[in-house]
């Protein structure tokens, strides 16, 4: 793998951050080219992609830190393992409240910007698990199969010579196919909130079953991993987001046509 795409005197540029960029600007790019479309205002894509963007970050720094937080006071975790860990599900959550809080000062409606989003988050996904290919974080178990991989110049995994599952490229596939999903389904539903549902609840049920393929270090919650038992509840809320919406808006025309 190549954690380091190239060096330039002190400046060294990161695959995983390179990965992360190019998802982050193909999200956004698809955002706007959709807004019109759904009858959106396209200039307001570009800040509320920063403002999720940010919040991201921020919700994934977060619960690596709190996930983490007896290794951290323990001493068995390093400043470089605080500045490189991130917990995908902290991205989403924090992600989705920064982009509720943008539409509440804009005066816009949260459920159609969205629907807008979550396609575009799992495309952005989808470029960002190459980055962990790349780096060599967030593999898989050991394996003798064909499809096994070393990551012999990876800093994480540390297990040199020996092959693994490459559940990275498990996770991008997953997540393109997603995305195509999504966009298939957003031609189709018009309800708001029901795509944006859909994406919670899809995305719960492949993170929960990937993790059985997982082998690096993560939190566990009883006999769960971390990811694991949050994805029960984002399900559960993902599922909820869509009997919700789509009953009151049935329920909205039933009323109006009577």
């Amino acid at each position: 793998m190549r954690a380091v795409l190239f060096e330039i005197g002190p400046i060294t540029v990161y695959s995983y951050g390179v990965m992360l960029a190019v998802g982050v600007i193909a999200a956004v790019l698809m955002a706007e080219h959709r807004a019109p479309k759904l009858g959106l205002d396209k200039d307001q894509i570009f800040s509320l992609g920063i403002w999720c963007a940010v919040g991201g970050f921020l919700g994934a720094k977060l619960l690596y830190v709190i996930t983490e937080w007896k290794t951290l006071f323990d001493g068995g975790m390093t400043l470089r393992d605080v500045m490189y860990g991130f917990v995908v599900y902290g991205g989403i959550i924090g992600g989705i409240f920064s982009g509720w809080l943008y539409t509440r000062v804009k005066k816009l409606r949260f459920l159609k910007y969205f629907d807008l989003v979550m396609p575009s988050i799992a495309l952005a996904q989808g470029f960002g698990r190459i980055g962990c290919f790349l780096a060599g974080c967030c593999y898989g178990k050991r394996t003798d199969a064909w499809y096994g991989m070393e990551f012999n110049h990876s800093v994480y995994t540390g297990m040199y010579g020996i092959k693994v599952i490459p559940t990275q490229l498990i996770m991008s596939a997953a997540n393109f196919l997603h995305f195509f999903l999504l966009i298939f389904l957003a031609k189709r539903i018009r309800k708001d909130g029901v795509i944006a549902g859909c994406y919670l609840v899809f995305y719960s049920i492949g993170r929960f079953l990937i993790e059985f393929l997982r082998d690096d270090p993560r939190g566990v919650v009883g006999g769960l991993s971390t990811s694991q038992f949050i994805s029960l509840f984002i399900f559960a809320a993902g599922a909820v987001t869509v009997l919700v919406t789509g009953l009151r808006k049935k329920q909205g025309g039933e009323e109006k046509a009577a």
